[in-house]
C-alpha cells in the first residue's frame, strides 16, 4: 500500500448471543487494492468483537505511520476512542462512575495502534445499505459460521 495514500478501514463485529460465539472483520482499502481480514472467538461479546475488528484493521497496517479513515458502525468504539478514553486513562482506567473500564486490555491495544497512525474515526449506521459495512458484517458472520462448522 502506498504510504502517502489514505487507507480506508471498515470494521464490524458480530455475536450470536451476548456473550456467545463472535466474529470480527476489517476491510482495508488503499486505492484499488483491498484486503479483507476476519476472525472469530468461541465466546465473546459484541463490543469485544467491534474492538477486535478495529484492532486487527490497524494492526494489519504495520508500524509505518499512515493516514487512516476508519469507519465503524459501533458508537462504543468511535466514542470510546474519540471521547471517553482520555478520561478513562486520566482516571486510572475507571469510568465516571469509578468502576473499572470493561475490555481495558483491548482499549489499551487499540490506543497503542491508533497512536502510530493519523486516524480519522467515522461512524455509519449499521445495516443501512452502506456497501463496505454490509461486506464486513457478512464477513464477521461468515467467520462465526466457519468456526461453528457451518
Amino acid at each position: 500500500m502506498n504510504a502517502a495514500s489514505v487507507v480506508e478501514v471498515f470494521t464490524d463485529g458480530a455475536c450470536r448471543g451476548n456473550p456467545g460465539p463472535g466474529g470480527w472483520a476489517a476491510l482495508l482499502r488503499c486505492g484499488e487494492s483491498e484486503t479483507l481480514l476476519k476472525g472469530a472467538a468461541s465466546s465473546s461479546t459484541n463490543n469485544r468483537m467491534e474492538l477486535q475488528a478495529a484492532i486487527e484493521g490497524l494492526a494489519a497496517l504495520g508500524s509505518a505511520s499512515r493516514r487512516v479513515r476508519l469507519t465503524t458502525d459501533s458508537q462504543y468504539v468511535r466514542l470510546g476512542v474519540t471521547q471517553w478514553m482520555r478520561r478513562w486513562k486520566a482516571n486510572g482506567w475507571r469510568t465516571s462512575a469509578r468502576s473499572p473500564v470493561k475490555n481495558r486490555a483491548l482499549w489499551e491495544r487499540l490506543d497503542a495502534l491508533a497512536a502510530i497512525h493519523d486516524v480519522e474515526w467515522l461512524w455509519v449506521k449499521g445495516h443501512s445499505g452502506v456497501e463496505e459495512n454490509e461486506r464486513v458484517d457478512q464477513a464477521a458472520n461468515d467467520a462465526i459460521d466457519a468456526m461453528l462448522g457451518g
